[in-house]
């Protein structure tokens, strides 16, 4: 069963990496650390997501209030678990809670525009591209109502 863990003193020690060819496309977890400190005030989160007892994962996400949205800064499955359909179970999960959590109705996100795998995912999911920056494409999706 998936879940998202917060991190924490327990677990955060936990090793995961992508797949060398993917490191362009995902920071690692020091940066992802990094940056839920730096998005603290906008009420970051920076979790792990598990099948089970085994982290697979891990994740960021902080409110944004300038676009009322919230904003999944970074979401990655470890190379050992890819191809299993966790990052679209990890991402289903995370609009569910975002959909409770109610502050905001709108959730962005973006990728580097070589990354088709996760567009798909994303797509399927129901994002869709509003604009770009630089090398990023950037994708919304309205939540819909509780």
């Amino acid at each position: 069963m998936i879940r998202l863990v917060d991190v924490n003193p327990d677990n955060r020690r936990v090793r995961l990496n992508v797949a060398k060819a993917q490191e362009k496309y995902v920071a690692n977890k020091t940066v992802i650390l990094a940056r839920a400190y730096a998005y603290r005030n906008q009420r970051s989160r920076a979790f792990f997501i598990y099948d089970g007892e085994i982290p697979i994962g891990m994740g960021l996400y902080y409110d944004c209030p300038e676009r009322a949205s919230y904003d999944v800064s970074q979401l990655f499955i470890d190379e050992r678990y890819q191809g299993h359909g966790y990052g679209k179970a990890a991402m289903q999960l995370l609009l569910d809670e975002m959909k409770q959590d109610g502050k905001y109705n709108k959730v962005m996100l973006c990728y580097i525009e070589e990354n088709d795998i996760v567009q798909n995912m994303y797509k399927q999911l129901g994002f869709v591209e509003i604009g770009h920056d630089e090398d990023e494409i950037i994708m919304e999706m309205v939540l819909p109502n509780a």
